[in-house]
Parts: C-alpha cells; structure tokens; sequence
C-alpha cells in the first residue's frame, strides 16, 4: 500500500487513480492524506503502508512547509527505504531557486529519493505513476533480491557542495 501526502488535492488524486489503474501483476492500494499524522480511528484495521510520499508543489509555500511538518510524525524507521518526494512545478519560471533548494537539502538530509513530475500533462503523470508503482514493488517486496533500503541507496537525493553558490560560472 503507499500513502501520498499533499496538502493539495488535485494532483494527488489524479495520481492515485492513475496507479491504480495501472496494468500490473500486483493489488495495489493508495491511501491520500492532506499531511500527517493519519487519524488514530481505524488504525488496528488499516493496512501496512509499504512507501509514503511527500508530493510537493514548489508553486506553494504551503505545500514545502506541510511536508515539512509531516515528516515529524514518521518514525525514523520508515526513512530507511520507504519515504520518497515527488516534486511538481519544478519547471515554473515563477518558483523561486530557494525554494527548490531547500526541498533539495531537506531530501538529502533524509537520505530519499527525489522524484520531479509534470503534473499539468497526461504524459507526466503516467510517467510519475509508473515510477512510483517501480518503487512501490520494490519497498513491498515484490521485487526479488531487491529492497526499499538498497534501492534508496541508489536513488538518494545528493545536494553538490556549492549548490548555495548562486554565482555558476
């Protein structure tokens, strides 16, 4: 099961139906969340959550700073292979550089996968949904010889050295 956390709506729920509507060889079941924590009623019968995913929207302040604080409410295992962020808006020539910095520092800093996605075009959320399908098999164990944990060590996010250097002579 994955679980995409947005404060956002749109996006998230179009991705959702587009995973889940996938062709693929596995039940596959997401979960949406507005930020963490997930609500305490329920929870002895809710299902294992096998990847979470931060969507941020670098259009929004609002967005980086509800992933921000979500990131709060997950036990530091789960940092270990199963958290990754998918960033939309990337391209917006209205985004500050900071902001996508500090998304950037923040990823590396957890040792996670980044993702980037277009979120305006059908295109870009098929692609965004089949990489995180990818991902998703791989932390639920579906892939053999292959863990969540091994493949965060491929795919972790690296800030360089002089990424706060805005002069890029």
């Amino acid at each position: 099961m994955s679980q995409l956390v947005e404060n956002e709506e749109q996006f998230q729920q179009i991705l959702a139906e587009t995973i889940v509507l996938l062709k693929k060889n596995v039940n596959v079941n997401v979960r949406l969340a507005r930020s963490l924590p997930l609500p305490i009623e329920n929870e002895k019968f809710r299902p294992r959550i096998d990847l979470v995913v931060f969507i941020i929207n670098l259009t929004s302040e609002l967005s980086y700073q509800s992933a921000e604080v979500s990131l709060k409410f997950l036990d530091p295992d789960y940092f270990l292979g199963k958290v990754c962020f998918l960033v939309t808006n990337a391209r917006n020539a209205s985004v500050p550089p900071e902001r996508l910095i500090s998304v950037r520092k923040l990823v590396a800093s957890l040792h996670c996968p980044l993702l980037f996605a277009e979120d305006q075009m059908t295109d870009g959320v098929n692609t965004a949904a089949h990489r995180l399908l990818a991902i998703l098999k791989v932390t639920s164990g579906h892939v053999p010889m292959a863990t969540g944990l091994y493949l965060s060590s491929l795919t972790r996010c690296t800030v360089p050295s002089d990424i706060d250097q805005q002069n890029f002579d």
